[in-house]
This record gives structure tokens, sequence and C-alpha cells, in this order.
């Protein structure tokens, strides 16, 4: 049978969190998630406007509906409201040993309560059932009752709530200052520190509803716990980085990011090489080779290092009087013009395509003619310890006001001078690279 999670917890009207960051977790890591809904919200990414708690017996029959029929080994819930609510979700997931990680939500990113004063009590008895229990430095506070504004002091909650009866906790640490994000994995066995890249952002929305179902769809895909949560944290971090902006106020993650980065993936790679071939056909673009070859490279959305860039595992070379393609393209098959577009999308994040030609000022001449807007930098005044293309494009950036689709140089000792040329996508680059071959020859 198809691999079935089940999500127990509140709609969100928005779409950003609750059940529907829950299920779209779960399609985007290949797992089928049925739902047991506890509440219904009216809120948007303002805010939540009120919530609608359903009857507990009627949460209940969802449970019973889903597990009467499919075969569920684990379980993820997050807003559960009351303690009546709780007590119902426990006994039937025992009953039919379902095994579950708690998110344990009790307010909102926006600061709306979503769990009853006097639910904790009914809280910690499906605490003490679970797996892994994944709160918030708030929520472990809550749990705990020690107060977090450290490291130490997660590790100190941690033990005080395994200690209490639970088997495992994972505290995120993303409310507390520091460069980076560490999370804290307790459980009976020791301590686990998992430290992760801290993308500076707003308030989020949906994060430990994602991060909570991510590690269960893990666990049930026979992952160790400690995998699970290290897979999912990878999860969430691309989730955060790729956020989207759908209303006027905090932003959800993103869950399809994965799948997004791999649709894009294939794009790029099928950019570059069409753009390649399309070079490679033009007996034109020959002479505008530089002697070490032309690289032509298109990075992914947001890349941060060349292994997000696609470029070309060799380059483009003259062989007699026609460009000849000595390697296919791949991820990290540039290094000098992928830094090149990487500086750029600092400034233009649209910018993501980049390619080198060979420098002359006839070459320099026909960018210009053709409305190109160009600048350049010098070598000469290249600090010592830096890296050429990441200062010389800043350079050439700061000079003209703006990213130029030309950047040129006249080289230096031991160094060809070269002109780079830049736009949106690998097909405009290699489209410029032919109107200035075009121009050259009339």
């Amino acid at each position: 049978m198809t691999k079935t999670v089940l999500v127990i917890g509140g709609s969100d009207s928005g779409g950003g969190a609750g059940i529907a960051a829950d299920l779209k977790t779960l399609a985007a890591l290949g797992v089928h998630g049925a739902c047991a809904i506890t509440a219904v919200t009216a809120q948007n990414t303002l805010g939540v406007d009120s919530v609608f708690p359903l009857p507990p017996e009627f949460v209940e029959r969802q449970i019973d509906a889903v597990l009467q029929d499919m075969e569920i080994e684990w379980a993820k819930t997050g807003m559960l409201w009351s303690s009546k609510i709780i007590e119902g979700v426990r006994r039937k997931l025992m009953r039919h040993r379902v095994k579950v990680v708690v998110d344990p939500v009790t307010v909102s990113a926006t600061g709306h309560p979503l769990m009853e004063r006097d639910a904790k009590e009914e809280l910690w008895k499906l605490v003490r059932y679970c797996e892994l229990v994944t709160p918030n430095i708030r929520e472990a506070e809550m749990l705990s009752g020690v107060r977090i504004k450290s490291p130490d002091e997660m590790r100190r909650a941690g033990r005080e709530i395994v200690k209490a009866g639970a088997k495992a906790v994972l505290i995120k640490g993303g409310h507390l200052a520091g460069k980076t994000s560490v999370d804290l994995l307790v459980t009976r066995e020791g301590v686990f520190e998992l430290e992760g890249e801290r993308i500076p952002s707003e308030p989020l929305h949906g994060t430990g509803c994602s991060l909570a179902s991510a590690i269960t769809a893990g666990l049930s895909a026979g992952m160790d716990l400690k995998r699970a949560v290290v897979e999912a944290k990878r999860f969430i971090e691309l989730a955060i980085k790729f956020r989207i902006s759908p209303g006027r106020g905090v932003k959800p993650v993103n869950p399809m990011a994965g799948l997004m980065l791999e649709s894009e993936k294939y794009r790029c790679l099928e950019e570059v090489r069409r753009a390649a071939e399309l070079l490679c056909g033009s007996g034109k673009f020959a002479d505008l080779i530089p002697e070490v070859g032309t690289n032509i490279v298109m990075a992914l959305p947001e890349a941060r290092s060349p292994s997000e860039v696609v470029g070309l595992s060799g380059r483009i070379v003259r062989s007699g009087k026609m460009p000849h393609l000595s390697g296919p393209p791949t991820l990290g098959g540039s290094e000098h013009v992928a830094r090149v577009v990487l500086t750029a999308m600092m400034h233009n994040p649209e910018i993501r395509a980049g390619m080198n030609i060979r420098f002359s000022d006839r070459v320099i001449g026909a960018c210009r003619r053709i409305g190109l807007p160009v600048s350049s930098f010098d070598r000469a005044r290249e600090p010592p310890g830096t890296s050429t293309m990441e200062w010389g494009t800043q350079q050439a950036i700061k000079k003209l006001g703006r990213v130029p689709s030309v950047i040129f140089d006249r080289g230096g000792v031991g160094k060809e001078a070269m002109v780079r040329l830049l736009g949106r996508s690998a097909l405009e680059v290699a489209g410029l690279a032919l109107r200035i071959a075009e121009e050259l020859k009339n």
C-alpha cells in the first residue's frame, strides 16, 4: 500500500500553516497525507481572526474513518485546542498503536492563542506517549518550566522535558539570537546539537508545521530519529529560503521549494545546453572565443556558490573555423564566470546568466553600438587577498551604478583580457554574443 501519514490539526484559511502546510510537505516528500481537522480558523497572513473548534467526537470520527481503511504507522499532531480533543486523539492513537510526532502548537506566528490554557496537563499525557515532541523556545519554556535565553538553557529545558517522560525532544532555536540557528535533539541517550544556516528574514508562517511533518515523513520511510531530523532541517531551510508572499503579512514557508529547485535545475541545464549548441552552430561566434575558451552559465534562484550554478564542464573552443563544445553542462561546471554572475545577482536577482568572450576595443565598440550598458574594472587596482571576479564585478557595478550587460578588463600579468556578458538567461546572453559577432562583421 501507499505510504500514508495521518496529520491531525487545525485548518488555516490562508493556506500557510496547519493542515495545509502538513499536506504540502508530505506531498513534496512523496508521502500520502490523510488528515483529521481539530479546528477551523479564520485567518490570513495578517493574523488569526477567530477559531472554531470542532466537537471532540467528530475529531475522533475522522481519525476512526482513516484508521479503519488505511495502514497508518505514523501520525503528526499540530493545533489540538482543548483538553477533550487532546484526550480523544491520544486515546485513538494508542488504541491503534500509531506512533506520533507532536508539534505542541500553542500560539500562532502572529500571537493568537491556539490552545486553551487548561489543556497543558492533557498535552503532557500525549507528549509522554509520543516518539518526539518539537517545541519552539516558548513552547519548550511552557513544557519545562525553564526560562530559555541561551543554548545552555535549551539543553537544560530539553533534559527536563525528557526527565518528565518524553522519549525525545527537538527544541528549535530559531528564536534565539546568533549567526547560526542551533536546534537541540535531546533523547534519553544524550544531546545532539544540530546547527543550520540562519536565513535573515521577517517572522515566518508554517515553519514548525512543515518541519514536524517532514520529520514524520522521514520516520515513516524507515529513517532513524537523528537522520529524520537532519533531513527535515535541510528541507525546511530550503522552504524558508524560498518563502512566498501571498499576502501583506507574515510570509509562509514554501514546502514545494525542493521540487521547484529540481525543476529549475533541469531548466538551467537545458538552457545552457541549448545556448551552447546555438553558439557552436555559428561560424561568426568563433572569432569571439578567447584563448582560454568560453564558458556559459546560468544560476539557480537564490544561488550563493558556484556549486549552485550550471556551467559547461568543458569550454567552447575554436576548432578550425567553427566553435566546438568540449564538455556538457553540469552544476558547478564554472568557477570564474559563475562568480561574476553570483556577484551580479546580489545587486539584481533577475541577472542569473553570463558568459565570457574575447576582448578587443572593436568588441567593446560593437557592444556600445548595439546599445549594451558597458562597464569595466582595472586588475592593477585589485587589493591583495580578494577574489578577482567578485571584486572586479563589484567595481564595474559601482562604476555604472547598476548591473551592466557587459563587463570587461584589459588583463594583467599572465591574465588574458576578457569581456563578460550578463543577462537573465543563458539563451539571452548567447543571443547577445551573436549580435556582437554580427555587428563586428558589418
